[in-house]
């Protein structure tokens, strides 16, 4: 899809920008506090998350999701599979680091939820990787990758002509 550097921080972008919205929204109705936070609280978190991802997206997660997900599906040709071979490792990496930055702030609101942090940590990554990972595949990918080819490679192509 993106072809060059600003195309990727483009298509990043919107794609951290998308995920961290729903997956903010769907962390604040687990968690019962849809009703209990202010609007300002809400945005501050959103947007904290926002730059926490965005950062792991572009210089953590995706060069090695790309490589590990170009290791697994080989040289088919299938543009499918890598498609789905990224998106996977994608959420597993993000969900692995987002699930941390998610364990420590509900540790400074709420405290700990049990005796281990294991224990809350994998609670904490499975509900995120169970949402996410759908979420990724059959809404916010296809969704990013058509924004993306028909608005903004549209017009980077436009200009060139």
């Amino acid at each position: 899809m993106p072809e060059t550097r600003k195309e990727s921080w483009q298509f990043g972008f919107m794609m951290c920008f998308g995920m961290v919205l729903v997956m903010t929204l769907y962390n604040l109705y687990i968690n019962d506090m849809l009703s209990t936070i202010t609007f300002t609280e809400g945005t501050f978190n959103f947007l904290t998350a926002f730059v926490i991802a965005f950062m792991l997206d572009m210089f953590v997660v995706s060069p090695y999701a790309k490589k590990t997900a170009g290791k697994a599906v080989g040289h088919t040709g299938n543009k499918v599979y890598m498609i789905l071979a990224v998106s996977t490792c994608m959420v597993i990496g993000m969900a692995f680091f987002m699930s941390i930055y998610g364990l420590i702030t509900a540790y400074m609101h709420t405290g700990f939820q049990s005796g281990s942090i294991l224990l809350d940590y994998l609670n904490v990554f499975g509900k995120n990787f169970v949402m996410a990972l759908p979420l990724q595949i059959v809404v916010m990918g296809p969704l990013v990758r058509y924004l993306f080819t028909n608005f903004i490679k549209t017009n980077a192509e436009a200009k060139e002509v």
